[in-house]
């Protein structure tokens, strides 16, 4: 048995989403989370049961033109039954890590998580977005008190694995300026890393992430857009959202880490608020600006506004905390389940 397949192995039978034992004084990197206090009660929460264990899954993307933006129905739903595993874990890691923090339950802290392990291409953005979505959950739980010192270790070193495989495969795909590895994956890709590296208090991850986010920055144009997801045609605001959400949540981790990522690159996230702002209240600027209609859908989403709920907190926006209190959800389990706020 290899070292990777003995500690998701050890997970499923031990480890707990809350799983963290680690000393005050051995804390370095911090968490939007750290230091909010959270009252213990005996609320009940209920773990769903995991779909099968799989090492690895086959999964291809479902768009079917150059610029990634008109979807296979059919290939859709077979990219869905090939990540619903991955998919389902990050779910529940960011609803148990909530109802943690929401309600305090005990139970909801100590639920068993499940995992699996993916290969590269398409299968590999699964896996980032697996990473992001746990790490940051991980995040909301660590000073639970629940778990083993052991339990916690397995969960880190789980952690840092999947962190060095998305790490190697962006740094591989850089060698291509026009691949994947220069567009929102990369941001998301440093999310993950970051969102590991805080939990693992791996300053050289952190980093990392960090350096994703500069490069993600350094991509915004004078008037807000990021050509690379304006490519996008039809999905081109749709990506523009998908893409800030990741730098927002960097940002964050950034603050709470005594860095201003806000104000990198002369403040060029606040661009692409203001142009994704102006997109969510008319399509038509990217219609324009795409020669296509805009794939948009009639009410706004967790993953179209979570971002926004740190945002406002430190830029008060009128129209984004409308959104915000209209939206059904501002949770996305890409992120972890609720954002910081």
């Amino acid at each position: 048995m290899g070292r990777l397949e003995g500690v998701m192995r050890g997970l499923l039978v031990t480890a707990a989403l809350a799983m963290v034992c680690v000393t005050a004084g051995a804390q370095k990197l911090k968490s939007p989370w750290d230091g909010q206090t959270v009252t213990l009660t005996d609320a009940g929460y209920k773990c769903p049961d995991p779909p099968p264990f799989a090492k690895s899954m086959d999964a291809e993307s479902y768009y079917t033109d150059a610029n990634h933006s008109i979807i296979d129905e059919a290939k859709r739903e077979a990219f869905r039954k090939a990540t619903e595993a991955p998919t389902h874990l990050g779910q529940w890691a960011g609803q148990a890590a909530d109802a943690y923090r929401t309600t305090g339950s005990r139970a909801a802290a100590e639920a068993k998580a499940w995992t699996a392990t993916m290969p590269t291409g398409q299968a590999t953005y699964e896996q980032k977005w697996l990473l992001a979505g746990t790490s940051m959950a991980y995040l909301k739980v660590r000073t639970s008190g629940a778990g083993t010192p052991e339990q916690d270790k397995a969960i880190q070193n789980w952690l840092g694995t999947l962190a060095d495989r998305i790490k190697d495969y962006v740094e591989d795909k850089r060698k291509n300026p026009n691949s994947d590895a220069w567009n929102n994956h990369l941001y998301w890709a440093g999310l993950a890393v970051a969102a590991s590296g805080v939990a693992r208090n791996d300053e050289r991850d952190f980093k990392w992430g960090v350096g994703a986010y500069k490069i993600g920055v350094g991509e915004i144009q004078a008037s807000g857009v990021l050509m690379r997801e304006m490519a996008r045609a039809g999905k081109a605001l749709h990506y523009h959202l998908y893409a800030l959400a990741p730098l927002i949540m960097i940002a964050e981790l950034g603050e709470a880490n005594g860095m201003d990522l806000y104000g990198e690159n002369h403040g060029a996230i606040h661009r692409l608020v203001t142009i994704s702002e102006a997109g969510l209240k008319d399509p038509g600027i990217f219609k324009k600006a795409t020669g296509v209609e805009q794939d948009v859908s009639d009410s706004i989403s967790g993953s179209d506004i979570g971002w926004a709920v740190p945002y406002v907190k430190r830029f008060p926006d009128a129209q984004l905390s409308k959104w915000i209190a209209e939206a059904k959800t501002t949770a996305f389990w890409q992120w972890g389940g609720l954002p910081p706020g």
